[in-house]
């Protein structure tokens, strides 16, 4: 099975040997309910998101990461932050790429589609906001997702 291993600030980590611009996108309905997803390749719960494809911008990519993680259509409406911490790496076992963090989060509302899991997301669901923070996720989501819950300025630049 393809594996993801976040490693944060860890001594043991491997070297990361790849930088790729990523998106997750913080989709939230009317009651303020998150968007999230159950990944397949680490049973965490997390934003909908993915790399950004060559000749796509990052609204096109979160638009169509979004979709096929999840079945919702959705519509950006801002920017949470940029997240670039070089004690983050990703290792994705399938061909040992291992990834330092860059990912451009933004903030959307959904427009249409049903929630629909997709190779990535065993499950999608939306999540009453106060029942976020008590879900499994690593330590880098959990930072993302604390900065979209409590946004009270411009975004976040780590």
């Amino acid at each position: 099975m393809n594996r993801r291993i976040d490693y944060f600030n860890d001594p043991t980590a491997p070297q990361a040997n790849s930088l790729v611009p990523a998106v997750n996108v913080a989709v939230s309905d009317v009651t303020g309910a998150q968007l999230m997803i159950l990944r397949t390749d680490n049973g965490n719960w997390a934003l909908p998101g993915g790399a950004i494809e060559v000749g796509e911008s990052v609204i096109q990519a979160a638009i169509r990461e979004t979709r096929e993680e999840t079945g919702i259509d959705c519509e950006v409406t801002g920017l949470v932050g940029l997240y670039s911490d070089p004690r983050h790496v990703i290792h994705y076992t399938s061909n040992d790429e291992v990834r330092q963090e860059f990912s451009i989060v933004l903030s959307a509302r959904p427009v249409g589609g049903h929630p629909t899991p997709g190779e990535e997301s065993s499950q999608v669901r939306w999540i009453p906001r106060d029942d976020v923070p008590a879900l499994r996720m690593d330590r880098s989501m959990r930072l993302r997702i604390e900065h979209v819950l409590n946004r009270t300025g411009g975004p976040v630049i780590t």
